[in-house]
């Protein structure tokens, strides 16, 4: 069996040591580590990847050679359980569930929630239940308890905001936590509002891109996961340059759930440790 060791804690001396050491102990084969202190933070994160069958006692072991409060997971080759959350704009959700059909992904979506029922033959046209909860006439408090209800009853490991575009309330962000990926233009705070690639066309700017990042209170603020951009030019029309926005948007959207899928992801603080 093939499993994923993932580790966080406080930096100390020798902890590679033991957490390999350990592995040795229980006859678990190495076969690719990463490790990274932040000697600002004093935090060690490290993510390890094991051939064999641990014992059932392995991580309350680790969890004593270890400092207090550190935060392990065990994770065998499941896929990560996704929820995605929509709106009316089709080229995320639609990236994640082709690239999912072609097994490009280590993830399983298991519906997609959305406010409109724009996109609901898409979702279909991949077998994925596609569920509408609608938030007229609903306060946003009223419409994110329903809109967590429904999520809870998947117990999805992620969420994946696939354009969707509602603020959430911070009761709802807190119910998740950590657990939540946004996407959306590069161009924050610069070009805040309606239109930003109006906006970025009428400042000559000369690259557009796209941002990953998990969702805290603070709006579109989260810990950064993956960023991309592209070039262009003069010639470049406004409509042009949000088309290309768009493709930046899905590539980096999928890179990222593909990223917590594989466990290499941690957050740190308002900034995240993201390993290849």
């Amino acid at each position: 069996m093939s499993y994923i060791l993932t580790t966080q804690c406080a930096d100390d001396v020798g902890l590679i040591a033991k957490i390999t050491g350990l592995c040795h102990e229980h006859n678990l084969n190495i076969t690719r580590n990463n490790e990274f202190v932040d000697k600002d933070a004093k935090r060690f994160f490290m993510r390890t990847e094991l051939t064999g069958e641990p014992q059932s006692d392995f991580l309350d072991k680790l969890q004593a050679l270890l400092p207090e409060g550190a935060q392990l997971a065990l994770h065998n080759g499941a896929k990560t359980k996704v929820v995605l959350l929509a709106t009316k704009e089709a080229h995320c959700l639609g990236t994640v569930l082709l690239k999912q059909f072609e097994q490009a992904l280590n993830i399983e979506v298991l519906a997609v929630i959305a406010n409109y029922p724009d996109l609901e033959p898409l979702a279909k046209g991949f077998d994925v239940p596609f569920h509408v909860v609608s938030h007229v006439g609903l306060t946003r408090a009223e419409h994110d308890i329903k809109v967590g209800d429904l999520i809870a009853s998947y117990n999805p490991d992620i969420i994946g905001l696939a354009k969707y575009m509602r603020i959430l309330s911070p009761e709802f962000v807190g119910r998740f936590e950590n657990k939540i990926i946004n996407i959306h233009h590069s161009f924050l705070p610069a070009f805040i509002g309606a239109k930003p690639y109006h906006q970025a066309f009428e400042r000559g700017v000369k690259i557009i891109g796209a941002t990953a990042h998990f969702v805290n209170n603070e709006l579109d603020e989260g810990p950064i996961i993956l960023q991309d951009v592209t070039s262009v030019t003069h010639a470049n029309t406004a409509e042009m340059m949000a088309k290309m926005g768009k493709d930046v948007e899905k590539t980096v959207f999928s890179k990222a759930l593909q990223l917590a899928s594989e466990h290499k992801l941690f957050i740190n603080g308002n900034k995240t440790v993201v390993f290849s």
